[in-house]
């Protein structure tokens, strides 16, 4: 298709500052695997829409590799990672034992390190590239890291008429093979492990709610746990009268992509990214504020487990607290009610939860940086 290929050689070249060759053989490979698209689906040969069909596929495929380009290297790497991470998150387990979220981290990262591997592999397969092929400039790059993406969602089909992302089978598999004796091992040296993990990298609790989203049922052992979650953060989006978030909540569950999200829901990209940001503050308040204990518990980083910090960490953490957070502290390692707390530090009670949420960001913010 000569007219996806003109597409997206001018959209790279306009968008980029990658030189004219390189945009060339990244739009070849872009239209190739378009056209393989379109003539393998019986759905797009069946529609009579093949070109408009290309176009979609096409833009979709520029999008991600134009915004791993923006990013840049490094950021475009913690991006990647924090996205797969996120998907995997519950899938890596050593055994069915319980493990620390530091412990979980580890195994998440040397899992991610063996896909990177076997996506290189797969993208020099299927643009026909040499064994050898290693991105080189920040377009290549680019354009590797957006098919990673692309091909760690991609849904395998399963008996039952039922489909799983690919990189959950990978996760699965490898969770599987960890020995018994694992997560001992790795659970010592991830409290060791702190010092190394230092870094510009910035965090967000988003990252770890991400875990929220896209997971299949009834494959976890802790899956009553994933459906109360789901449950309450639905009824708290619902009694604030965000019903429009539910509807987006529900589809990310399913794995739907944006674009399908839009055409389901018949907004414009523009409208969607909107409403993802605010599913994204709701989500965020639900679980820094107003259901705190149940998110902390169900990624075991409640208090009881020094909120899921290593040694090392908790300590940072209390250094970083003011007078008043350090009481807040004590009193909810106490359980003391948040009207009494507000009472014995002259507060009111909103400005007693405001620093308390300021005080699990915190510690979100400093575990998070070891995930990525």
């Amino acid at each position: 298709m000569e007219v996806i290929f003109k597409l997206a050689f001018e959209q790279l070249r306009q968008s980029t500052k990658a030189n004219e060759q390189t945009c060339r053989e990244v739009a070849a490979r872009i239209a190739d695997e378009v056209t393989r698209i379109c003539q393998e689906s019986r759905r797009i040969q069946a529609s009579g829409e093949i070109e408009d069909w290309a176009k979609t596929l096409a833009n979709h495929r520029l999008k991600l590799c134009l915004r791993y380009y923006k990013l840049g290297s490094n950021p475009g790497r913690v991006e990647l990672q924090s996205t797969l991470s996120a998907i995997v998150y519950r899938y890596i387990s050593p055994s069915r034992e319980r493990t620390s979220y530091k412990a979980r981290a580890i195994l998440i990262e040397d899992f991610i390190q063996g896909f990177y591997a076997e996506a290189l592999n797969a993208f020099r397969r299927e643009t026909e590239l040499s064994k050898t092929y290693t991105p080189r400039f920040r377009l290549e790059l680019a354009e590797y890291m957006a098919f990673c993406e692309r091909y760690a969602k991609r849904r395998i089909p399963l008996p039952g008429r039922r489909a799983q992302q690919l990189i959950i089978l990978r996760a699965q598999t490898f969770s599987q093979k960890q020995p018994p004796e694992t997560s001992v091992d790795i659970d010592m040296a991830a409290e060791g492990s702190s010092s190394d993990s230092q870094g510009e990298h910035r965090s967000s609790a988003f990252h770890e709610l991400r875990a929220l989203m896209g997971e299949q049922e009834g494959l976890l052992p802790d899956v009553s746990m994933r459906e109360k979650v789901i449950d309450e953060l639905k009824t708290y989006l619902k009694e604030r009268q965000q019903q429009e978030c539910v509807d987006y909540f529900t589809l990310r569950l399913q794995d739907l992509s944006t674009n399908e999200i839009e055409a389901i829901l018949g907004i414009t990209p523009r409208q969607r990214d909107y409403l993802q940001q605010r599913f994204k503050y709701h989500l965020i308040r639900f679980a820094l504020s107003h259901r705190w204990e149940l998110v902390h518990q169900w990624l075991e980083a409640d208090l009881d487990r020094n909120l899921g910090l290593t040694p090392q960490e908790w300590q940072s953490f209390t250094h970083q607290l003011n007078p008043q957070q350090k009481k807040i502290l004590a009193f909810k390692q106490q359980k003391v009610a948040n009207s009494e707390i507000a009472q014995k530090l002259s507060l009111s009670i909103t400005q007693a939860e405001k620093q308390w949420f300021k005080l699990l960001e915190l510690a979100w913010d400093i575990r998070n940086r070891s995930v990525s």
